[in-house]
């Protein structure tokens, strides 16, 4: 190598340091620091007893984790309810139905409430004295009047409902982004060639905007592992006993509301990580399959 190479390649690694130092202060060691403490029986202080995976053989031994697991699986039917409902609104605003601007506001407006807010008014509409049961009493349907957030079924069904609604507006962003990006002379040539509405939605933009939809396939799906908290927090509160928990909650209760299972957290953490990177690869594995079908 010769001088200038080297100065060049100096100069280069110089450049990179600051985000490399970033990358290894926020996210190297911190992962790397969580998965060394899943190993321990840490007191979260000082105590760190290296115990090996006896914290991951607990937790794999506990019948309340498979059902979490269970849950957040359950979980995932708001990911293409959610998809679905963006591309129907998306595709509304894109074809600017009457009122499509005063809708498009509308319709983002939960994006920017805080995800607790939203939840503790799903609770409060969804409890046995709550407007929704007041509602179905109102028309003559008493017997539909339940106590909704009391039954693991129609609890996981609010947060469902919850995880739908919140989203819609991301999901109609994010869709009329990629539709907007299709030239409108494909759309115009389709219109002179005498396609209708939904075979320019269902055979040209679709089809165009497919990588957006498959990108949103993976984060909502890595979202629904990762981002409940708040919500499991602020309507269930993981109950009744562990039927609407799910596994970013679990941490936090092993965390903070276990005496010593901190370590049992860590495991728990490193676990959640290892499944939605498994399953972000399966995803991106099926969609070039797929994309090598097409083609």
């Amino acid at each position: 190598m010769t001088d200038r190479k080297r100065k060049e390649l100096f100069i280069s690694l110089l450049g990179l340091a600051p985000v490399i130092l970033v990358f290894l202060a926020f996210r190297a060691y911190p992962l790397g620091d969580v998965i060394y403490k899943s190993l321990t029986n840490w007191d979260g202080l000082f105590r760190q007893d290296f115990i090996g995976l006896k914290n991951y053989a607990r937790i794999f031994n506990k019948s309340y984790f498979w059902l979490t697991l269970g849950n957040c699986f359950i979980m995932f039917i708001n990911v293409p309810i959610q998809v679905l409902v963006g591309l129907v609104v998306s595709t509304l605003l894109y074809e600017k139905t009457p009122g499509w601007r005063f809708f498009r506001s509308l319709y983002y407006l939960p994006q920017i409430v805080s995800a607790v807010i939203i939840g503790y008014l799903f609770a409060i509409f969804f409890s046995y004295g709550g407007p929704v049961n007041a509602a179905l009493k109102s028309v003559g349907l008493q017997r539909f009047a339940i106590q909704w957030l009391g039954n693991r079924w129609t609890a996981i069904g609010v947060v469902i409902l919850a995880l739908v609604w919140i989203n819609i507006g991301w999901q109609g962003v994010l869709m009329l982004g990629g539709m907007s990006a299709i030239s409108p002379s494909v759309l115009e040539a389709a219109k002179i060639d005498g396609a209708n509405f939904f075979q320019r939605t269902f055979y040209i933009m679709l089809p165009m905007i497919g990588r957006v939809i498959e990108y949103s396939f993976i984060y909502s799906v890595a979202w629904t592992f990762t981002g409940l908290f708040p919500f499991i927090y602020s309507i269930t509160n993981g109950g009744p006993g562990y039927d609407t928990t799910t596994l970013d909650f679990l941490v936090y209760e092993k965390a903070f509301r276990e005496d010593s299972a901190l370590g049992e957290a860590c495991a728990l953490a490193v676990i959640l990580l290892a499944i939605v990177c498994l399953l972000t690869l399966a995803q991106r594995k099926i969609s070039a399959r797929a994309n090598d079908w097409s083609e």
